[in-house]
């Protein structure tokens, strides 16, 4: 099975969750959140400096989970959407 290469939004929307993640860890041992998540240090590290761009749902899932960090939030790091990223920042 062929892979289809992923388009710049794509690895732009990677990117973005990957800076996402590194800052909710913030400062956090990279092995225990990874741990915390059930996968590896280098899986972790990789979605952080964005040469995984398209982790699989459930890692996310689980990211966010280990971090206590909003589905939603990386949801609209990924769509970039800042406004609504901006609008819960306020309620919360």
């Amino acid at each position: 099975m062929v892979r289809v290469p992923l388009t710049p939004e794509q690895i732009r929307a990677g990117q973005r969750l990957g800076a996402l993640i590194r800052t909710a860890r913030a400062g956090r041992s990279p092995e225990l959140v990874a741990n915390d998540a059930g996968i590896s240090p280098e899986t972790l590290r990789k979605i952080e400096v964005g040469r995984l761009p398209s982790p699989s749902f459930g890692t996310v899932v689980s990211l966010c989970e280990a971090l206590g960090l909003p589905l939603q939030d990386a949801v609209d790091v990924w769509r970039d959407d800042d406004a609504a990223q901006a609008s819960r920042r306020e309620t919360a």
